[in-house]
């Protein structure tokens, strides 16, 4: 990661840093001196500001005293931690390492050392879960005082345990009606207690919505570092090679370690659809004007016309998606790309 770093700097338009984030997998295994080797690189390439957002992910196994004062040591003052479920069930369904009792420990653990922004992972959307008890499992997030709270539908892949074991039936699939009801009890609970659904699966409290999220979703340039990390910088999309063997090795070789997509005005236009439209900042005609022309404005609009109920208006120039209609985002934005 370090030779990658040196290799790919200059990827980014601006050396000014606004968000360093820590994520991906499981950093929080990384020791304090492979930490502290990534802060010193970076620094060689970039600057940025006392205020700038420097997150690391962590699990809640990987969360004491000691390395919480670390992390804070090196200047990291945003923590994401992976809880998804207070169920002891679920969490052991899930092949998690954690319990229920040190998911809610590992909050009030780094609360007590100085993390007053810090964000949960939730899941929803297991065949262990009902209304009744999705509610409770956010009440219990919400008691915990964080104030950015992710929350995102099960998926399961094909090539992980879950995934085998619903094409042996041994599993069952998601269920879709259950998960938009889900989805709705989480709106509702979370914006009784002060939360912004400032995109699809991200809520925050007033001041805490996170830059680094923000950031992928108002198409700011990002450079992702480490196998499998992706990068974005207007024009293009890179993404690193899975296999950490391979990346290594080809890293250490200098040859291409990633793989490169040039993209068109109609791909920098779909994508503006589809990443906005996820948010409260909607699809605005007059940045649309801006960045891609009149003729984009005007498939637009003869897009939404079609499914105007799905749509409000902000200043009579932003579209954004109602309240019930966030959960279809992905779909509706879809039938908004343009040449497809």
């Amino acid at each position: 990661m370090l030779k990658e770093i040196d290799f790919r700097h200059s990827y980014l338009s601006s050396f000014d840093l606004t968000s360093i984030y820590f994520g991906g997998g499981t950093p929080s295994l990384l020791s304090i001196e492979e930490l502290a080797g990534l802060f010193d690189k970076l620094s060689k390439y970039y600057s940025w500001k006392n205020s700038i957002e420097i997150t690391l992910e962590a699990n809640p196994d990987d969360i004491t005293q000691t390395s919480l004062k670390e992390w804070r040591n090196l200047g990291i003052n945003r923590l994401s931690i992976g809880l998804q479920s207070f169920d002891e069930v679920e969490l052991r369904w899930m092949n998690r390492a954690h319990n229920e009792k040190e998911s809610i420990s590992s909050v009030k653990l780094a609360q007590d050392a100085g993390f007053d922004n810090i964000s949960i992972d939730l899941i929803y959307g297991s065949k262990f879960q009902s209304i009744e008890s999705w509610t409770n499992t956010l009440k219990q997030a919400v008691d915990l005082n964080t104030p950015h709270i992710s929350s995102y539908n099960l998926t399961i892949e094909d090539k992980t345990v879950l995934g085998v074991n619903r094409k042996k039936g041994k599993e069952p699939d998601v269920d879709d009606d259950l998960s938009v009801k889900l989805f709705e009890e989480m709106q509702e609970t979370l914006s009784q207690s002060d939360f912004i659904q400032y995109e699809i699966s991200n809520f925050a409290k007033e001041g805490f919505i996170a830059n680094h999220n923000s950031n992928y979703w108002l198409q700011k340039d990002y450079l992702g570092i480490g196998p499998s990390a992706h990068s974005f910088n207007q024009v293009s999309r890179q993404w690193n090679k899975k296999n950490n063997t391979l990346y290594i090795k080809e890293v250490n070789e200098g040859h291409n370690f990633f793989e490169l997509e040039h993209l068109s005005l109609n791909d920098r236009f779909n994508e503006y659809v589809l990443t906005r439209l996820r948010t409260i900042w909607g699809c605005d005609l007059m940045e649309i004007d801006q960045l891609f022309g009149k003729k984009y404005v005007d498939h637009f609009l003869e897009s939404v016309s079609k499914k105007r109920f799905h749509f409000e208006t902000l200043k009579s120039t932003t579209y954004v998606l109602k309240k019930e209609s966030r959960f279809l985002a992905d779909g509706i934005a879809s039938d908004l790309f343009f040449g497809l």
